[in-house]
């Protein structure tokens, strides 16, 4: 790291290829699109090369990375919501031809299942409860390292932590029909 800020480009570039796929994997799951995901990866790392001087090792530097890139996810959201929806023509252009499935692609294609249901409930969930997950279940953050990244009590992650995967829990039960229910409000038996 000291390298790194020093203009050191080899350190950087290592610094860089050693945090590169969990800044991608939490900005994946934070934006839930491959294609958003790449891009607000990519805005995290130009934001950590341009703002690596003001590093000052107050947290590790994989917590100071992944609250830069929630930061860049959160950002590639809200542009997301500002870019138009393509028409069904664009849809159709960009369709692939179904390809004959091989005999051994029974399991790749219920661990994409899997995968798909797992972006599905965790974009249901609200940022408020998705972040706090997403740090420690695919960054494997620590409480004080989240709590530092999201500027929030540790006892808040926590509380968060466990509302959130809760909701997950509920989302991905098969009788569920994946619609997570909002932890805030508790679920009434019918």
């Amino acid at each position: 790291m000291t390298a790194a800020q020093g203009g050191d480009r080899g350190a950087l570039d290592q610094l860089l290829r050693r945090h590169y796929d969990r800044v991608h994997a939490v900005c994946r799951r934070i934006t839930g699109h491959d294609a958003d995901a790449a891009d607000a990866a990519q805005d995290a790392m130009i934001a950590i090369v341009r703002n690596l001087d003001r590093f000052d090792g107050r947290s590790s530097f994989g917590t100071w990375a992944y609250r830069i890139a929630t930061n860049a996810s959160l950002d590639e959201l809200r542009r997301r919501k500002r870019r138009p929806l393509p028409t069904s023509n664009e849809d159709d252009e960009h369709r692939h031809h179904n390809d004959i499935a091989d005999p051994a692609s029974g399991r790749r294609i219920d661990a994409i299942g899997d995968h798909l249901a797992l972006d599905h409930a965790l974009r249901q969930l609200s940022d408020e409860y998705r972040l706090p997950v997403v740090l420690r279940d695919v960054a494997d953050l620590d409480y004080a390292e989240i709590a530092a990244a999201l500027d929030i009590p540790i006892g808040t992650v926590k509380s968060r932590i466990a509302r959130g995967r809760a909701a997950l829990a509920e989302a991905l039960a098969p009788e569920s029909g994946n619609q997570p229910t909002d932890p805030e409000r508790p679920s009434r038996a019918p």
